[in-house]
């Protein structure tokens, strides 16, 4: 077994998740696509592979260490270069996971991704999540969110939680100092019809990343008027 292989399969079983030979190429197989398509197109400053595929690969399925994703219905808002929604979905092909994303060139990596990986349970769709929320088949039509996109909290919540429905979840990808932009966020995940439920910090071996999974529960409907039209989250956010 290859080094950086036997330290994300460590990594892994330290977390108690299972990965088996089938798995492990699909992630050779995106890895190599992911590199072939970052010369083309800015998709990660993190190319070296054992990077890769402790910093990206297992910082997206760090969500399995405590939750069972199978029969959920996901979407991945921002997905960039498929994280964490296509490490997610290989480790879990039970899920169904629908990938969205602003720039069309992200978009058609993650299609040929999808394709080449030959991953049934995954869809990507090109598009800005202010505008995506406003489709009926997609509003509120979701049990999880997840993102790993950059942006403060408050307007990641803007951006997800019209996804999610009643009883669903959303969960945010954050570093490990995260206290005062969750309680500078309080107020937008109210006004959104949320609650913060749990915290995961937990540390990834190998690296000096501290991470943490907030876990966001939607308890009421998002009002029609958010999220609010394109840019203005970001510009002015709740």
């Amino acid at each position: 077994m290859k080094d950086y292989t036997d330290k994300f399969v460590k990594l892994l079983t330290k977390w108690n998740i299972q990965i088996d030979d089938h798995k492990l190429d699909l992630f050779e197989m995106y890895y190599d696509l992911l590199i072939s398509w970052n010369e083309r197109i800015n998709l990660t400053a993190i190319t070296d592979k054992e990077d890769v595929y402790i910093k990206h690969f297992a910082d997206s399925i760090a969500v399995l260490k405590t939750d069972d994703l199978s029969g959920q219905k996901m979407i991945d808002v921002g997905s960039g270069a498929g994280f964490p929604g296509i490490p997610i979905s290989i480790m879990c092909p039970e899920a169904d996971c629908l990938l969205i994303d602003s720039l069309n060139k992200r978009t058609l990596f993650l299609e040929e991704v999808i394709d080449r990986l030959d991953l049934h349970n995954v869809r990507v769709m090109h598009g800005r999540a202010e505008d995506l929320a406003r489709n009926d088949d997609l509003r509120e039509n979701f049990d999880l969110a997840v993102s790993r996109a950059v942006a403060d909290l408050s307007v990641l919540s803007e951006y997800c939680l019209p996804f999610v429905n009643i009883n669903g979840t959303f969960i945010s990808y954050k570093s490990g100092i995260i206290d005062d932009e969750l309680t500078g966020a309080g107020k937008a995940i109210d006004i959104l019809g949320g609650h913060v439920r749990k915290v995961e910090r937990f540390d990834i071996p190998f690296t000096d990343y501290e991470r943490s999974l907030i876990y966001i529960d939607k308890d009421r409907h998002t009002d029609q008027k958010y999220p609010r039209k394109a840019g203005k989250p970001l510009k002015k956010p709740l």
